[in-house]
């Protein structure tokens, strides 16, 4: 397969079967990762969930496999919390060319929160101690520009010092942690990184071309 549009109609007839067997609760999306992460989306069925649509973006676990190109990255049944406190429970494969490059994904996010609260109802009847709600849980999003603050917001809790502070070793860390997450394909992320790190495009482009030499002669 060379695209993800050469098998559109089996992966619609997928989709139908999803839909119909998990319901509502369940969000079916269909990703062509050949395009701008930003509008990656060509079918989605219960978009209530995320409240997204055809032309919008995939989330954080999907930038990363795209960047680290990935060719085994499914993942399943892993556990997120929505800004607003739902809980979802996500699985994704993803699907290459004759090349092995990663051309787009299925993902299936399903709305548990229902049946957490309904867990937490036993639960407190058998007197078994509960998590926290977002216990160990990442943050649902799919909103690019909210992912890439989301990174910068890792990267500033293992910050001991002010970016101007830092020497060149400690910035460049943090520039091959965001490469390694797939900041670097979210349009303009390099403005925001730079004002972040206080540094220069030109600096910035320096230290990628360094680290991903880097990682070529591995």
């Amino acid at each position: 397969m060379n695209s993800i549009e050469e098998q559109r109609l089996l992966f619609s007839q997928i989709m139908d079967l999803l839909e119909h067997h998990f319901g509502p609760q369940c969000e079916i999306v269909l990703h062509d990762n050949t395009k701008d992460y930003a509008h990656t989306i060509i079918d989605i069925r219960n978009g209530q969930i995320s409240g997204r649509q055809i032309g919008d973006g995939g989330g954080a676990w999907g930038l990363e496999v795209l960047s680290s190109e990935q060719t085994e990255s499914h993942r399943y049944n892993k556990v997120m919390v929505t800004d607003d406190g739902r809980i979802i429970r996500n699985s994704s494969i993803f699907f290459q060319n004759e090349q092995g490059q990663n051309i787009g994904s299925l993902c299936l996010n399903t709305d548990i929160t229902p049946l957490v609260e309904a867990q937490k109802k036993l639960d407190s009847f058998t007197l078994l101690p509960q998590e926290e709600n977002n216990g160990g849980k990442e943050p649902f999003t799919n909103d690019v520009n909210q992912i890439l603050e989301l990174l910068l917001q890792e990267c500033r809790k293992h910050m001991d010092k002010p970016a101007k502070d830092m020497n060149k070793e400690e910035k460049m860390e943090i520039v091959r942690f965001l490469d390694h997450k797939g900041a670097f394909l979210i349009t303009k992320s390099g403005d925001k990184i730079c004002s972040f790190l206080d540094i220069s495009k030109f600096t910035l482009y320096s230290y990628l071309d360094t680290i991903r030499k880097e990682g070529t002669d591995e």
